[in-house]
């Protein structure tokens, strides 16, 4: 049986931005938040509901109930807009941040190239040495090694041990989910690298900030606010001030600061077909933010880094010349990036999608939406000819791979949802309604041709979200 107190579920984001990780696929923007601008000035009433012993911190009323206007006929279905030769596509779309920021603190920043040098210049210096030896020096400091060669690897092994003391001694348990990770920086470290990067991103987009009065502004508070006070029986949701800012730009781009600073561009609010599918994309930014996903990564690319030096110097001390060691720092450093970093930004990124996904359904959102958003971006690729690369080389996971998980998270989310007392879901599965539409979509667009002028228009995308 699910509570809803504390979502105890055992389960299961460049360098890396404090925010998360940058996704490489492509997508589409559309117009399906259209209904969004005029909405009225309407107060979240929000109600706490006891359940078995345990408490649903959310309103028994749908968020359409508290936002009429929002609500955008049948979840799923494919706006009006929505056609084969009218789907707008943008190159890259991520729900984090294209900009690279510290991923550790500042002192390890500086000191972090140097090391890097000092590798090096160390190996290289081993190599010219060892090359200016004369033969019979060689031949002596070879025999000395094969004698001792236990004490040698006795010397290896225990370095080894304490690295492995080292990871062991600084596993955390993640919030929610209960997974042990490896943390090795405070919080406080990250609470300075994130006012740090909100004031680098206050200062890029200081004009293009939209005004709390912009009806978009009060659509991204209201769903924000509604999610927090849903989920505010969870410490570290409660413990943030969620801190809203709507950036008037076509990138369909959203993120949040570990410290609470919501950024969400207008490029976003232009791609999600209904209030349920932004309030998912929402919870996956503010899963983020809560699991510590960035100081994790921090972590993880710190001690990798460190043990990376080792066969950095050994491979420009065995190297016999400098190309060489220059091709062998690169298969090293692609090896580490495809072996460790982006399997592992695609783990933290679906334990964001699952805690999202918890953290809507506590809000009584209507969860099957979220898998539907990603098939649409699954949609505009195949009506866009677009070539899918291999999800090993994407720091996300597909948008195929990532349907079929939130497909296998939803029952467990209903659960969650029913268990808060949340309103009963009306009407068809939105899953069911886009499979349809998409179907349809996909056999009238074989018997039709692309004027040339339309062709024009896809390449263009008109992003005129209106501002009234």
């Amino acid at each position: 049986q699910y509570k809803c107190q504390g979502l105890g579920l055992i389960g299961n984001t460049r360098n890396y931005f404090l925010a998360g990780s940058p996704d490489s696929c492509r997508n589409f923007t559309g117009k399906g938040l259209s209904c969004l601008l005029n909405v009225p000035n309407i107060q979240l009433y929000k109600s706490a509901h006891h359940v078995s012993g345990r408490f649903c911190f959310q309103s028994s009323r749908t968020l359409e109930e508290k936002i009429p206007s929002l609500q955008t006929g049948s979840v799923g279905q494919l706006p009006q807009h929505f056609s084969a030769w009218s789907i707008q596509v943008t190159k890259s779309f991520h729900t984090s941040p294209s900009f690279q920021a510290a991923p550790v603190p500042l002192f390890w920043i500086i000191v972090k190239p140097a090391q890097k040098l000092i590798a090096i210049i160390l190996g290289r210096s081993i190599r010219n040495w060892w090359k200016a030896l004369p033969p019979n020096k060689r031949e002596l400091l070879k025999e000395s090694a094969r004698k001792n060669k236990w004490k040698i690897l006795l010397g290896v092994s225990s370095f080894g041990v304490l690295f492995v003391v080292f990871y062991f001694t600084h596993l955390e348990e993640t919030p929610i989910t209960g997974r042990a990770r490896l943390l090795v920086f405070g919080k406080e470290h990250f609470r300075e690298l994130s006012q740090m990067e909100y004031d680098m991103w206050m200062e890029e987009f200081k004009s293009k900030m939209l005004p709390e009065t912009d009806a978009r502004y009060q659509v991204v508070e209201r769903v924000v606010g509604h999610l927090s006070e849903s989920n505010k029986d969870i410490p570290q949701v409660s413990a943030l001030e969620w801190v809203i800012h709507v950036v008037d730009e076509p990138a369909v781009n959203a993120f949040v600061l570990p410290n609470g600073q919501v950024f969400v561009f207008t490029g976003l609010l232009n791609a999600v077909s209904d209030i349920h599918q932004l309030s998912f994309i929402l919870g996956h930014e503010i899963a983020h933010a809560v699991l510590e996903h960035a100081a994790e990564k921090a972590s993880l690319v710190h001690f990798l880094d460190f043990l990376s030096l080792i066969f950095l110097t050994m491979i420009w001390a065995i190297c016999p010349r400098d190309s060489l060691a220059i091709v062998g720092q690169w298969i090293q450093s692609k090896l580490q990036e495809f072996m460790f970093d982006r399997p592992y930004s695609r783990t933290l990124e679906a334990e964001a999608d699952k805690v999202g996904l918890q953290f809507a359904a506590k809000a009584c959102v209507d969860v099957r939406a979220s898998s539907v958003f990603w098939q649409q971006m699954e949609l505009a690729e195949t009506i866009q000819g677009q070539p899918k690369l291999p999800e090993w080389l994407s720091t996300h996971p597909s948008h195929e791979n990532r349907a079929e998980h939130l497909d296998r998270l939803i029952p467990e989310a209903l659960k969650i949802r029913e268990s808060c007392n949340c309103p009963t879901l009306s009407g068809p599965d939105p899953r069911l309604v886009f499979k349809l539409s998409m179907q349809h979509l996909l056999e009238s667009s074989k018997d039709q041709e692309i004027p040339n002028s339309t062709k024009q228009d896809l390449s263009k995308p008109k992003l005129d979200f209106p501002h009234s």
